[in-house]
């Protein structure tokens, strides 16, 4: 007889791990889909040992919620004597997010990425050249100089070594870069049942920790946009949160130009990620909103943004987390306006996508 047998799930837990550790991982996940409210993630937390049975008769929330302040992880030292994650907390959050949505890290070369460019750099390639004069004796590739030397002047009992047998390691040009991470906070976000924001701040921490541990020479700037634009700290990322706002990417655009005006890298680029067309445009002090369908003036306003973008040498890659097919028009029409990329993701590999995109657009010079 063919069938299913069901049984209660029980969430996997890291045998290697301590019970205080397990849930130390959970809860950082609820705080973050809280939007930073410690008092809803612990009211969670607890539900869920309720429900599967996370502690012990020896360790219980409540010890843990000990433990995280012991630990330096939550503090009640504020004004309204509440609950608030510490600056600790925060990092650690990032750090779960960089584990959870760039694990392959861990696979890849040590270092940092480098440019097509090869001269003078700070470092050691793998490509050889013949050596000339002014070039760094550091630099002489000594077992290849040899084997050169033998070659052009045979085994005879005195080694003889010329200029013209050397040849010296190509040294590597590092590249900076300046990113610019746009996230709708628009209420379409949070819509029909679907949490499109937790994602997007999981990867915005994701990139903010590899940038400042792997790239500590680029910089990253982080924009919320709804009816208007605004840039947030990276420890803000934790208490993000959808409000009821319409998508004025023009406004991001903007600023997001304005704030790569003033950095001095060669280098530099726009990320958005958004799943929707742009509804909204600042006129004066009044708002032009219209959500029905694709308006020209908003969207007019939008394309002569991109085209500015481009003049500036600024590509904008967009992370399109909807697959309507008139916002996927959109999306073509800006990207091809802009010269950027376009993606049309799943939430599951948005963080792989935006991984591999700056990777791969630090490995080359924007002309």
């Amino acid at each position: 007889m063919k069938g299913f047998r069901f049984s209660q799930y029980i969430p996997p837990q890291d045998p290697d791990k301590s019970t205080f550790e397990n849930l130390l991982n959970i809860f950082l996940q609820l705080v973050t889909m809280t939007g930073g409210d410690v008092a809803e993630a612990l009211s969670w937390l607890t539900n869920l040992d309720q429900r599967y049975q996370m502690t012990n008769p020896s360790y219980g929330i409540g010890d843990f919620i000990d433990d995280l302040k012991s630990k330096g992880y939550l503090t009640e030292e504020n004004q309204e004597g509440s609950f608030q994650i510490t600056a600790k907390a925060e990092q650690t959050i990032r750090k779960s997010a960089l584990e959870e949505i760039f694990g392959k890290l861990k696979k890849g070369k040590s270092g940092r990425h480098k440019t097509t460019h090869s001269g003078l750099g700070e470092e050691q390639g793998t490509d050889r050249r013949p050596y000339a004069f002014g070039d760094n004796l550091d630099h002489i590739a000594l077992t290849d100089s040899i084997r050169n030397a033998q070659i052009n002047h045979g085994f005879a009992s005195d080694f003889l070594l010329t200029e013209d047998d050397l040849e010296v390691i190509e040294q590597e040009h590092k590249t900076q870069t300046s990113t610019v991470l746009m996230i709708d906070i628009s209420h379409s976000m949070i819509l029909y049942g679907e949490d499109r924001i937790t994602p997007a701040k999981k990867v915005a921490m994701a990139l903010a920790e590899m940038i400042k541990t792997k790239y500590p020479k680029d910089t990253l700037d982080i924009i919320v946009f709804g009816n208007d634009a605004w840039q947030i700290e990276i420890k803000d990322l934790p208490y993000l949160q959808v409000g009821p706002y319409h998508t004025n990417t023009v406004a991001g655009l903007e600023l997001a130009m304005d704030l790569l005006r003033r950095r001095k890298n060669p280098n530099k680029q726009i990320f958005m990620i958004t799943d929707g067309k742009p509804t909204c445009l600042k006129v004066g002090i009044k708002y032009y909103k219209n959500s029905f369908g694709i308006d020209s003036k908003i969207l007019n306003e939008t394309l002569k943004l991109a085209a500015q973008c481009r003049k500036l040498k600024i590509p904008v890659t967009t992370f399109m987390i909807a697959s309507d097919p008139y916002l996927k028009e959109f999306v073509k029409e800006f990207t091809k306006v802009n010269n950027g990329n376009a993606y049309y993701s799943s939430l599951k590999g948005l963080g792989d996508l935006i991984f591999e995109d700056y990777r791969r657009n630090r490995t080359k010079r924007f002309k």
